[in-house]
């Protein structure tokens, strides 16, 4: 397994330790997982994947829970915008 990871968050490129969720990437990265409707940032609080704060866009999947994913190489994750739980 390699050291570290490279991937793709909002577009910029970041290299994190092998086995780093990507929440825990994205805080690295200065984003957040994704914008209520009402416009407010959200990121990761529970860590379990139960508060769904922690959704994503991940390889374009919408509502990933990025708290439960490690890292891939080449992955491309975004901040998920506005969008309700379904």
């Amino acid at each position: 397994m390699p050291e570290t990871v490279r991937l793709t968050i909002n577009g910029e490129a970041v290299e994190v330790p092998s086995g780093t969720r990507v929440a825990a990437a994205m805080l690295l990265a200065g984003a957040v997982c994704r914008t209520s409707v009402s416009g407010e940032p959200r990121t990761a609080l529970c860590g379990m994947g139960i508060c769904m704060e922690c959704r994503a866009v991940v390889n374009g999947v919408p509502q990933t829970k990025t708290c439960q994913l490690a890292c891939q190489p080449g992955m491309s994750v975004e901040t998920q915008q506005g969008e309700t739980w379904r």
